[in-house]
């Protein structure tokens, strides 16, 4: 029996985009298979005032990217995330963080996360690996980024196992063993980052575009991301 993978869907891919694209889901359920591996999904739409299940009763969770920032406390579903989120490392239930869930995890569980004063962070990004328990044998991984948040501070909880000069605080493995979360995104594919980079015209510096592109011509390492989520959430 496959495990369910609990999906707490904050935000969808860009209405101009999602044609071509689709959604977050889909993505992530490619990028699993190419992994190796396969989980029955679930998808919660909080955004759409879904309501959020009980931690306790789920397999594990995933919490992706949104255009949503912790700061949004206009949002009705933001502070009950913070308290699933709560609930769900009290209870050790495998819980799996991806840029927005990177950053309100990080902010539900006692760290600090801010719009960041180094801008926009766009295209594949190559981060330094802090720990080869967590991500392996390989020094460094060139992932796709999109956001302007970071992690700030982590909690005191949290381990930092990925980083880079732009990004410190790229990956974090917390202590209670069974939560995980990076800022990077793994799930993105070229052709959907390099049309986000495109889309950020006009919001984005234009010499942090045309760089962004130029970094698509570094190999992608996002299935070593992809593979290490996966073993943890086995293990987890």
């Amino acid at each position: 029996m496959l495990m369910k993978l609990t999906i707490i869907q904050t935000g969808d891919v860009p209405g101009p985009l999602r044609p071509r694209f689709g959604d977050y889901a889909p993505m992530f359920a490619t990028m699993f298979r190419a992994a190796g591996a396969s989980f029955d999904y679930e998808l919660v739409r909080v955004l759409d005032g879904a309501p959020f299940p009980a931690p306790e009763t789920l397999e594990a969770i995933l919490l992706p990217g949104s255009p949503a920032g912790v700061y949004d406390h206009h949002l009705t579903w933001m502070a009950p995330l913070r308290q699933f989120i709560r609930t769900a490392y009290a209870q050790r239930v495998p819980m799996v963080g991806i840029c927005f869930g990177h950053q309100i995890m990080a902010d539900a569980l006692g760290g600090r996360v801010e719009k960041s004063a180094r801008g926009w962070g766009l295209g594949r990004h190559t981060y330094a690996v802090r720990s080869s328990a967590a991500l392996g044998d390989e020094a460094t991984l060139a992932v796709a980024c999109s956001h302007q948040d970071q992690v700030i501070d982590p909690p005191a909880d949290a381990e930092v196992i990925l980083g880079s000069e732009f990004t410190p605080n790229a990956g974090l493995l917390y202590r209670n063993g069974a939560a995980l979360s990076f800022q990077p995104h793994p799930e993105f594919d070229d052709p959907y980052t390099l049309a986000l980079a495109e889309m950020r015209r006009g919001r984005a510096p234009d010499a942090v575009v045309e760089t962004a592109i130029a970094s698509l011509a570094t190999p992608s390492q996002s299935g070593v991301v992809a593979a290490a989520i996966a073993e943890f959430l086995a293990r987890a």
